[in-house]
């Protein structure tokens, strides 16, 4: 969630940028190959909306494909079609002690496999006991998390029985990454107001979301019209193939909740134990519903601060204020750290980072907050810098660039002007994050179109256990209630807690639940509660 940035959509869907507070943390014979399935045959089971016969919807996209920019780990494709990328063997190596790596081609465009492939890269932390049950794949959230990092912090003790296996979805990190800005670049872009109060500062903001655009087509080409969910889960279902693994077993944590429920969506059969943490919304724009959750959490936050004495002050509504004065404070005014400024939109984006920790990470919040209302930024400056990607040289990682390539390719907008009308909506409907998010101009002005729209129900899947935790401010408890609905074999845990992303430590029952689904296929009653 890269409050600046990405404005409205930024808030959308990313669990990840903050590992440690997004995934919570404890010191962490298979069958032969399915066939490859056709390229025909990834077509979403759920209700499919044309966007283009839409009566009225103007998308306003500046479309473009006139870029030959070849990101690395673009390479000629395996002869033979899609059976040239199964018949690929995976060529572990040791990487990083006691985890192992390997790369693996898959096809650019699925429709068109011969034309051109592109890497993935991929981690694995090996199963210690027996019998082993096979690969569990992990998925941190973004999109754009790096899954081969999950590896090395996920919460494994219990499934010690797996492989737990994390890859680099297309266009990010390791595997052939989107590519944009350069880090000076970049590093202005997010000093843009998210939030434009005059003509002056809307046009700036408009004009540097369209550079961006503009930028990450020429610098990615083709990547960028290949890079929707659906087409990771195409790649996911290759992955399956390559460890030989009859079906699928799968944890994801925010983004990788759409992940795991496209997957059953597009390969119903294939789907064995799958558990979906801190459900994104799969029935439409979230951006509301996301900014009312961030609000619902500051708020919750602001009520503990009082308690405690925080000296933010005394009651809720005070503290609220005090860290709604200090916003618009630094809109006029933006605070120096060193020879960076502390803006608007990065210390809103800050105090969002905290917000996913919940409560163990509410105090750290009051504190910084302190002391940046004492002229000291420092602390929320790294905060925002950590959920913008950016290393502490100054340079940014691939989540900055995939985030939005991601999320863009998968939802579709009505425009720039219907993207202003919704900011007015959002505000009504959540005062703070809703007006400081600001308007959703990335997707209007993307260079690659959305791919087609669905709802996603997951017909003829096993059991998918959904988990989500009523104090979430990122991806809201409404939208766990929502999947588990709308899969039609979802079955909904709720962790009745804060914070974003419940299993690996948060709660023992919760925990106790995924593990023995997981390795015994126990499938936990709908709707029971933990705390």
């Amino acid at each position: 969630m890269r409050v600046r940035t990405l404005g409205r959509w930024a808030v959308a869907t990313l669990a990840l940028t903050l590992l440690a507070a997004c995934v919570p943390q404890q010191t962490p014979s298979p069958s032969a190959p399915a066939p490859s399935p056709s390229a025909t045959a990834a077509v979403p089971s759920g209700e499919v909306i044309d966007v283009s016969l839409v009566p009225n919807l103007e998308v306003d996209r500046p479309t473009s494909t006139d870029s030959n920019a070849q990101p690395a780990g673009f390479e000629d494709a395996p002869k033979g079609g899609l059976a040239g990328y199964t018949k690929q063997q995976l060529d572990w190596s040791t990487c990083g002690g006691k985890y192992e790596c390997a790369e693996v081609l898959a096809p650019l465009d699925y429709a068109n496999p011969d034309d051109q492939a592109i890497t993935l890269a991929l981690a694995k932390k090996a199963a210690t006991k027996s019998p082993k049950l096979g690969t569990l794949f992990v998925n941190p959230g973004g999109p754009g998390g790096s899954g081969r990092n999950l590896v090395t912090y996920f919460a494994s003790t219990g499934l010690e029985q797996y492989d737990i296996v994390g890859w680099d979805p297309r266009g990010t990190n390791a595997s052939t990454p989107v590519k944009c800005f350069d880090d000076e670049e970049t590093q202005a872009f997010t000093e843009l107001d998210s939030s434009p109060d005059d003509p002056a500062e809307t046009e700036a903001l408009i004009v540097g979301t369209w550079q961006f655009a503009q930028s990450c087509r020429e610098h990615s080409g083709a990547l960028l019209d290949h890079i929707s969910t659906v087409d990771t889960v195409r790649d996911l279902d290759l992955l399956r193939q390559l460890v030989g693994d009859e079906k699928l077993t799968f944890l994801g944590y925010s983004y990788g909740t759409q992940i795991g429920s496209y997957y059953a969506d597009v390969f119903p059969q294939q789907v064995g134990r799958l558990v979906l943490d801190a459900a994104v919304d799969i029935t439409d724009d979230d951006s509301v519903i996301q900014a009312m959750g961030f609000d619902l959490a500051l708020g919750n936050f602001a009520a503990w601060c009082a308690r405690q004495k925080c000296s933010l002050g005394s009651s809720k509504q005070a503290v609220l204020k005090t860290i709604t004065d200090f916003f618009d404070e630094l809109d006029a005014t933006p605070l120096k750290v060193g020879d960076r400024p502390l803006t608007q939109t990065i210390a809103v984006s800050g105090v969002a980072a905290y917000l996913y920790g919940g409560i163990p990470a509410w105090r750290t919040l009051s504190n910084d907050l302190k002391s940046a209302l004492a002229g000291d930024g420092t602390r929320l400056l790294k905060a925002s810098d950590r959920l913008n990607d950016r290393n502490e040289d100054g340079t940014f990682g691939s989540l900055f660039y995939s985030f939005p390539a991601i999320g863009c390719a998968d939802g579709y907008d009505k425009g720039v002007v219907e993207a202003e009308q919704r900011w007015v909506i959002d505000q009504q409907k959540a005062p703070i994050f809703g007006k400081y998010f600001g308007p959703g101009y990335t997707c209007p002005l993307w260079t690659a179109r959305s791919t087609i729209q669905f709802k996603p129900t997951g017909s003829g899947a096993a059991p998918i256990v959904v988990v989500g935790a009523t104090g979430d401010p990122a991806t809201p408890y409404q939208n766990a209630v929502t999947m588990a609905k709308q899969l039609e074999s979802g079955v909904l845990v709720t962790y009745e807690g804060e914070g974003h992303g419940t299993f690996g430590g948060k709660s023992t029952c919760v925990d106790r639940l995924v593990i023995d689904y997981l390795v015994n296929g126990t499938v936990p009653t709908d709707g029971v509660k933990c705390q």
